[in-house]
């Protein structure tokens, strides 16, 4: 008998494709399989092994051409996504090109370990805000619904005991 594992399911989760209709679970899932293909490169071998250098070098090619996508969407003027957030998903997507080319060139566990971890952070980031059918920043929430004014239930008259 196996023992139990409190994180097997969550892991199993990750595993799935995403439902269609949650754009932020369907990046977070992306984010994650890129991470893990990473890190898979990593446990492969040695940095001097061949075979192993160009797994890496696949694995951080599929990552780029992630965050190229990401890079593309954000480029693009959008009234939902807020300024301060699209300036930083672009500085992301900078330092991500820039790392990848160095890693490219020598695609160190080190080098690849950086990726891994943004990755994994983002993806935590997503999976963890709002869900995808919140209102965008900036926009009014629907109003919260009042308390009941003290006094007699609905239907129930007061009726006046003092004479």
């Amino acid at each position: 008998m196996t023992p139990y594992n409190p994180y097997t399911k969550k892991v199993q989760s990750y595993e799935r494709i995403p439902e269609p209709g949650s754009p932020r679970r369907t990046e977070a899932w992306a984010l994650i399989e890129a991470a893990k293909r990473l890190a898979q490169a990593i446990t492969h071998g040695e940095d001097s092994d061949k075979a192993t250098r160009e797994l890496r070098k696949d694995a951080l090619r599929l990552n780029w051409r992630l965050w190229t996508i990401f890079q593309a969407e954000v480029s693009r003027e959008r009234e939902d996504l807020p300024p301060d957030l699209r300036i930083n998903m672009l500085t992301l997507c900078n330092f991500v090109d820039k790392h990848t080319v160095g890693a490219l060139a020598n695609p160190t566990a080190e080098a690849l370990s950086v990726l891994i971890d943004l990755n994994r952070n983002i993806a935590s980031g997503l999976l963890d805000s709002p869900s995808d059918s919140a209102p965008p920043a900036g926009q009014d929430r629907p109003p919260e619904p009042k308390a009941p004014e003290p006094g007699p239930p609905p239907g129930i008259t007061k009726v006046e005991t003092e004479a």
